[in-house]
This record gives C-alpha cells, structure tokens and sequence, in this order.
C-alpha cells in the first residue's frame, strides 16, 4: 500500500513540474535590411505577457511551452504573427510599413481646449540664455457657438516664485513667464473636504470684473482630498541631482543641498531615498537608503560638487530605471529631478525630452521638476518634463521658497490624490454671451497642431485650485433680477492612482451675482492675482485698470496675518515702480 502512495505522488510530483516547466526563447528582430530592431513589443500567447527586443534587438525571454505564438510589433512596421520552437535560435523579420500606413506623429498636449478654435503663432521668449514656451492667451468666445471648454487640473506654482525673482532683481519679466493659473495655485483660497463619493469638492461664486465694468467673475474652486496622515503609503523618492558645472553658483547647487536636507528631516523609515547625479556623467551618489539613515543620506548630499558637461537624458533614464528596481506596489514613487535645465549631452530638445519621458510614464513613477538658477534657466524644459511626466513643477528661488514646497507643502507635492484629471465646463448662453478662461494659456505650437489634445494633469493631496472666468453677460443674464437658470454645468474626470478607471465629479454653478464689496476675501484677493498677471502680460482685457487698482483690491481684501499675501503686496508695488506706466499713459500708447 505504501507502495502505490510512493509511486502515485511521485507520478504527481512529475505532472507538477511539467506544468510549470520553463523554456528559454531567444532570438533576434531585424529589418528588410537586416538592421537589428530595438524595442519591438513582443507578445508570447500562451502566457498574455508581452516582453520587449532589447537595445541591441536581441531579445531572450520565458516560455511555457517548447511550441509557443508571438505576435511581434513596433511603430512603423507590419505587425507580424509566428509560431516558434525554444530550442532553436530565432531570426525574425518586420517589414516597414508604407509612408501612408504610418500611424500618425504623438500628440501634444494642451492645457486648455475649446473646439474648432484656431490661433496664429508668434516667437518664444528669451532671456539671455532662459527659455520661456510661446502662449497664446485665451480669448473670448461666443458661449452660442462653443458653449464648452475645458483645461487641465495641476498643482504647479513655478511661475510664482520666478516672477518674485524677476520683480527683486528690479527686472520687467517676459510675459510668457507668467502663468496665471500658477500664479493663483501659490495661494491657499480656503479648502473643504470632499463628500465620501468623490475626491473633489466644489465652489463658485459670481460678481463685477474689477478691471472691466462689462464684465462679471466666474471664481470657480475645487478642493482635492487629503491623505489621511495615519495613511500616507510609504515613498521611494529617487533625487536626479544636477551637479554639472553650470551649477557652481550659490543659487543652484547650494540651495537644492539646503533644500533637500529640510525634505530628508522629514521621512519616514518606511521611506527610501536614492540619489542619482549627472555632472561629467551620471553617478550614483546613494544607493536606495531607508528614511530612517538619515545621517548617510545627508552625508551623500553634502557631499556633491559641481563639475562638467549637463547629460540630462542618461541622468533621467539612470533615475527611472532606479525608481523602477525599488519599486513600491501601492506606494508614493517618484523621482524629483533638480536642475537649471540646461542640458548640453545626449538628446537636449523639448521635443526629444517630451518623447524620453513618455517612454516612462506607463511605469507608475512619477516626476517632479524642481528649478533653480537665472541666466540659463530653461523653464520651458522642465515644464514639459513635468507634464509629460506625470507630475509637477516648481521653481526655488531661494532657501524659504524650499520649505514652502518640500516640507510644508510636501504632500500636495509628492503625494498625488489623482491623475489626468481634467475639468470641463459647458455656459449656458441664454446667460453668457461671451467668455474667456484665465490663464492656462496654450503654446503657440502646439495649438497650430490639428493633432493636438488636451492632457489632464495630477493633482496633489490637499490642494485647492481657483479658476476664473471673464464672462459677458447676455440681456438676460445681466439683469438686476438672480436668474434662477444655471450659468454653468461642470464635470471632472479623472483617475486614482494606479487605477484605470476613469471617474467624474459633476458641479453646477449658479447664476447668483454678488457685488464685489461683499465677496469673501480670498476672491477679491485672487482677482487682484489675477489682475497683477494681466499687467505683467500686457494684456489688452486688462488695459481699463492699473498697478493702483492691483494694489488697493489686494489691501483691501488680504489677510494681515498672512505672510504670503503681504509679500504679494509689495510685488505689486515693485512691479509698479519698475514697469512705471498708469492706465493714463497705457490709453495715450494706444
């Protein structure tokens, strides 16, 4: 008997290893030309699992089964089916597709987007050697024919403490550096927490323009959720350091080693920290470190010293394949990136940079861009990294701006809440004949595009966005009488992360005006915002005021008590120092 169970286990035991028996596949893709393929994708039928042709297109990889189906395809050539046997060398071909079975070119990605609108383009902003991407500014638009629009929802703030550096240097300021939906997203205009179904909450409130008398505000806030602080996932954070020889000035190097010894102080022992530097070459400084070392970690950072050639691209792609072998499955991973942006090794163009990142934005790694320096500040590279990344963009102008953002704004900054999230709106134009989105201007280029779209962006912990509308009332929508109607439907779809699943927050916001005086504070603050971007941008809505309508509506509405507002005060009167023009003399221009 005992006998019978011997050879009935082992009879089982041999089944079971069959089943689980592995084969080794390898081979090569090449061309018609018998050029060797990198990257082609590589999907083995019997498992679902799809592998990749390495840099050299030699590709070795598991199979179940001695018999096994590919399908191999790759951008620009035919996809091809084949069957294949793992015990011998494979040598596989993949014919090019003709130009007019080409897919089409990536898409770029918007900011804001209402449909059929076109936009002349015009040359980007230079700054010495700073680089600044071409806007346009968003116009009117008749609420008859395009009742709808919409644009992205980030946390960036960069464009804020530029323009602070600009306004203390005593400098006028290239109207493509202000953003002004950055400029409002600096401030925190009151925050409510979301009801239990959603991870958005709204507001809006309707009153006067204080710089047109024809005009009304939309002032339309969302508050994302907060992390539960008992909750925050544990991170691992990969630090992309530049320390090249461009970034031997005190507010380069220097401040990013002050500034990442306040974000260490603050981790966790279930966090790690890598650290990655390029400078001559790429480095690593500290390989993945529990938070709780937090003497090694900050050994690694001072230690840094500045020196050679700026290779951006090897450092990006040394971080993210660091950010992958560590990778935490539910947790916060993201690499923060730290540089002037003045890459001069390797591929250096925005267009090169958008496509490197890409490449890495499936992995589940997110991307913060922090920048530093004038002179050769590259600010319309690092935007690009972020958003393309999948992540956020800030830019430290100093010691105090560091704490602000990495200790104590740090889990608005690395902690995303949600991702591609994008807010559309639809006027009703009984009550709107025109209306024209603040800020969030698109790039010249991208919007002579015909393939570009709009891009949802990622959303920090805690984080409250205000947008504002210009809105010109019709007949009926400007009576004295509250129209009972609604002015505006919402709708924001985005994705929690790690999820695919795209969820939407539904909001309607009333037509209810309220006379300027009697808006809560933070409104007229943010108008007086608002106001002060318009100036600087020049722009032709907001030539009916000047620097003193900026000056008094942030007086009469800012908190005493708030460091940061009574900061925005005196930027208000730097800028009316150095730009020296009133709406007099504006008028007379014109």
């Amino acid at each position: 008997m005992e006998i019978k169970r011997a050879i009935l286990w082992l009879l089982c035991s041999l089944v079971l290893i069959s089943a689980h028996a592995q084969f080794y596949l390898r081979g090569e893709v090449k061309d018609e030309n018998n050029s060797l393929l990198p990257d082609v994708r590589i999907l083995v039928h019997s498992s679902g699992y799809l592998y990749h042709s390495g840099s050299s297109g030699a590709f070795g990889i598991p199979v179940p089964a001695a018999v096994d189906t590919l399908t191999l395809s790759a951008d620009g050539f035919q996809t091809l089916v084949v069957s294949v046997d793992a015990t011998q060398y494979q040598n596989l071909h993949l014919r090019q597709l003709s130009r007019s079975s080409l897919p089409p070119p990536p898409r770029k990605g918007l900011l804001s987007f209402t449909k059929d609108l076109k936009a002349s383009d015009r040359k980007g902003w230079t700054v010495g050697a700073e680089t600044y991407s071409s806007l346009v500014e968003n116009d009117f638009i008749p609420a008859k024919r395009f009742p709808e629009t919409g644009f992205a929802v980030t946390i960036d703030k960069a464009s804020y403490s530029n323009v602070r550096r600009f306004l203390n240097m005593g400098s006028t300021i290239p109207p493509d550096a202000v953003r002004i939906e950055e400029l409002l997203n600096y401030f925190n205009f009151g925050y409510t927490d979301p009801p239990a179904d959603s991870c958005f909450a709204f507001h809006s409130r309707l009153s006067d323009c204080p710089w047109n008398p024809d005009s009304r505000l939309l002032f339309l806030q969302v508050s994302a959720r907060k992390i539960d602080a008992a909750k925050i996932p544990p991170a691992n954070l990969v630090l992309l350091i530049d320390n090249s020889g461009s970034m031997d000035l005190p507010n380069k190097l220097p401040l990013l080693k002050s500034a990442f010894g306040l974000l260490i102080n603050n981790l966790r022992q279930i966090d790690t920290v890598s650290i990655i530097t390029y400078g001559g070459g790429v480095a690593v400084a500290l390989q993945p470190t529990s938070g709780k070392d937090k003497n090694k970690i900050l050994e690694a950072i001072d230690s840094l010293a500045p020196g050679g050639s700026t290779p951006g691209e090897a450092g990006i792609r040394a971080a993210y394949r660091v950010a992958k072998s560590q990778f935490i499955r539910g947790g916060n991973n993201r690499v923060i990136l730290a540089t002037d942006g003045d890459f001069n090794e390797g591929e250096t163009s925005e267009e090169e940079l958008e496509k490197l990142v890409l490449q890495y934005k499936d992995w589940g790694v997110y991307l913060t861009c922090l920048g530093v320096g004038m002179g050769n500040y590259k600010d319309s590279k690092l935007e690009i990294l972020a958003k393309k990344g999948n992540g956020n963009f800030a830019y430290l102008d100093d010691e105090r701006e560091a704490e602000k953002v990495l200790v104590r704004e740090f889990t608005q900054t690395v902690y995303a809440v949600a991702d591609d999230a994008f807010l559309n709106i639809r006027f009703n134009p009984t009550l709107v004949k025109d209306y024209r989105l603040i800020g969030f201007d698109n790039k010249a280029k991208v919007l002579s595009d015909s393939l570009s779209q709009i891009q949802g962006g990622e959303v920090g912990s805690g984080h409250s966005l205000l947008a504002l509308f210009e809105i010109i009332p019709t007949e009926q929508g400007s009576e004295e009488v509250e129209d009972e109607g609604w002015l505006a439907h919402v709708q924001l779809n985005y994705r929690l992360p790690r999820d695919s699943l795209t969820k939407t927050s539904v909001y309607e916001c009333e037509n209810q005006p309220i006379p300027f005086n009697e808006l809560q504070p933070c409104y007229r603050f943010a108008s007086s915002i608002a106001l002060f971007g318009g100036l600087l941008k020049r722009s032709r809505f907001t030539r009916q005021a000047d620097w003193k309508d900026a000056i008094e509506i942030a007086h009469e509405s800012s908190d005493p008590q708030d460091g940061l507002q009574q900061e925005f005060i005196s930027l208000i009167e730097k800028a009316r120092k150095i730009y020296g023009r009133s709406k007099h003399h504006r008028k007379d221009d014109d």
